[in-house]
């Protein structure tokens, strides 16, 4: 018999003390779900589910059909070049894995199967790929592998010249291995038993991964450890991560059995991030009260803070959030007012070159590339009209070609779509962004549906980026909008700060802003919106769903964060 009403979890009241502070959680049961009462709960909750949805799933049927034919399942990444050869990944449509390739001399060259991950899978019912990367030389592969989802991968070193794997296995690595510049040795992270990354090791082909030595162990349970290739490829960084907090040591490839320095000591609150350029340092850094950080120099035989200068000063509101050097011009990547920005600066006189893009609402990323001495800055561009595109801007010419664009089946043309930019205006006259998309020929008269999509936390910024899945519904006279509201850094660490703590209050007062603003606008009608979440977002949903359920015509929640005080006590 097909359940007509929702199963209601019972009460079983436990009593948790914290602090001295003793509070009552009628529902912390439902934690264990090897009590059988959980699981049959849980079915209870399926059965309704799927007899609420039993008269659309024709409809489900069909658009996971829509949604799966647009997708061109043998695709292929665009070429990378390092010194004479070109190194990318391609799919076939009948694997589920990538396969590692490269060509060299010509990207018209015959190819050269790398590593096949579809056949590293063969006979395992789970597999996911930590590293991939070449030795300098060119002659040997790492990768490494986890067969279980446990995130503890197996690193093997493959002979690319016979084809042979060599015989080391070296286990409980981690996603960070960097190559010495012999090609004969690498530096690899191990996971503790609370698997946490906090053991460095250096290992040599041939030797005995049981004798590798330790090179660096990380003592605070705050930090974990990784490692990088600088961009001159002079140097292996090792970061330490904290809570708000980071250290750079940094090593020379050319002689790996020396220690890694130490750049400037772990201080509270200090982030920085370090690469390398002639005799200096540049470092982006909140040192100093820079929340949205600044770029700084120094010389490398002498880095600690106290010798570091500024080269791009602080401005609020502008959060730094990357640098890419090249031997002729250091690119900045800045997010402004929710909007990503890429700036081109010539080393040799200060030269500013700002990129410019069309629509009103995007998405853009550098594609960090493998060589030092170029010209060329690749880009990926999208917006919630745009399906990806890969430039390839030349730094001395300011040429741009298009090197690839993400295939979409069917018939999209991204013209029949319009991507926007609006604001909201917040309670406390703040003054919030929200990134639109529609098709040209949707009414906007306040009829169609709409879905507003918002996260608002950790800092963490919602790019307004394409997605082929949300084709079906703006094809059927759908508006999606995201809220870039506060709790996230869409506007710079301010913005973030006014969305956490005492002021969460903030970040959903946005998110209501937002959707009354899309109703006098008409793009929505009252009651009609459907309002989307995730995780910390399903915080977001629950709270407005109780705050201004008028609003809403329904309201998803993923993985909801909603049991605050238990979940955060765990």
């Amino acid at each position: 018999m097909k359940p007509k009403r929702p199963p209601i979890a019972p009460q079983r009241p436990k009593e948790l003390q914290h602090l001295g502070v003793t509070r009552t959680d009628p529902w912390y049961w439902l934690r264990d779900r090897d009590d059988p009462a959980v699981m049959a709960y849980l079915s209870a909750e399926n059965a309704y589910t799927d007899a609420v949805m039993e008269s659309s799933q024709a409809l489900q049927e069909a658009l996971y059909m829509e949604m799966r034919l647009r997708i061109q399942e043998d695709d292929a990444t665009v070429p990378e070049k390092e010194g004479a050869y070109f190194y990318y990944r391609r799919y076939r449509k009948d694997a589920q894995y990538p396969i590692y390739c490269r060509k060299q001399g010509s990207q018209m060259a015959s190819e050269e199967v790398l590593l096949d991950v579809n056949t590293l899978a063969e006979g395992q019912s789970y597999l996911r790929l930590g590293v991939c990367t070449n030795s300098p030389d060119h002659r040997y592969l790492a990768y490494s592998a986890d067969v279980d989802g446990s995130e503890a991968f197996t690193l093997r070193i493959l002979d690319l010249s016979t084809g042979r794997l060599l015989p080391e296995q070296l286990s409980r690595t981690y996603y960070s291995m960097e190559w010495a510049h012999d090609s004969q040795t690498f530096f690899y992270t191990v996971l503790d038993e609370h698997h946490r990354p906090v053991r460095v090791y250096r290992h040599r082909l041939g030797q005995d991964p049981a004798q590798d030595p330790l090179v660096y162990e990380e003592k605070d349970p705050r930090f974990f450890l990784s490692l990088t290739k600088s961009e001159s490829g002079r140097f292996i960084y090792l970061c330490c991560h904290g809570n708000n907090m980071s250290e750079w040591h940094y090593l020379n490839r050319r002689q790996p059995t020396s220690k890694f320095v130490l750049i400037e000591p772990r201080q509270r609150d200090h982030e920085y991030e370090v690469s390398d350029h002639g005799k200096s340092f540049f470092i982006r850094t909140n040192l100093g009260g820079a929340r949205d950080f600044k770029v700084m120099k120094v010389d490398i035989d002498e880095p600690v803070s106290q010798n570091w200068v500024d080269l791009i000063p602080h401005r609020p509101g502008t959060l730094i959030t990357d640098l890419v050097l090249f031997q002729d011009y250091l690119v900045v990547c800045e997010t402004t007012n929710a909007l990503p920005q890429i700036k081109v600066i010539r080393l040799r006189d200060s030269n500013i070159e700002l990129l410019q893009f069309d629509e009103e609402a995007y998405d853009v990323r550098v594609q960090p590339g493998r060589e030092f001495s170029t010209t060329t800055l690749r880009l990926a561009y999208t917006s919630l009209a745009t399906p990806e595109r890969i430039f390839d801007y030349d730094m001395a010419t300011g040429e741009r070609i298009l090197r690839k664009q993400e295939p979409v089946l069917g018939d999209f043309d991204c013209s029949n779509y319009v991507s926007r930019r609006l604001y909201a205006k917040s309670r406390d006259g703040a003054d919030i962004p929200i990134s639109l998309c529609h098709r040209r020929d949707t009414p906007l008269d306040g009829r169609a549906p709409l879905v507003l999509y918002g996260y608002g936390s950790y800092g963490h910024s919602i790019p307004a980026s394409f997605s082929r899945v949300r084709l079906s519904y703006l094809d059927r006279g759908f508006i999606y909008a995201i809220a870039h509201i506060r709790g996230g850094m869409e506007c710079g660490y301010q913005w973030y700060e006014d969305g956490k703590l005492l002021k969460k209050r903030n970040t959903f007062e946005d998110y209501i802003a937002c959707a009354e603003h899309l109703i006098d606008n008409k793009f929505a009608s009252k009651g009609e919106i459907l309002g989307v979440g995730g995780s910390a977002g399903g915080l977001l949903m629950g709270t407005v769903a109780n705050m201004r359920p008028d609003l809403f015509e329904a309201i998803i929640v993923h993985v909801p964060f909603v049991d605050l005080v238990s979940t955060m006590l765990d």
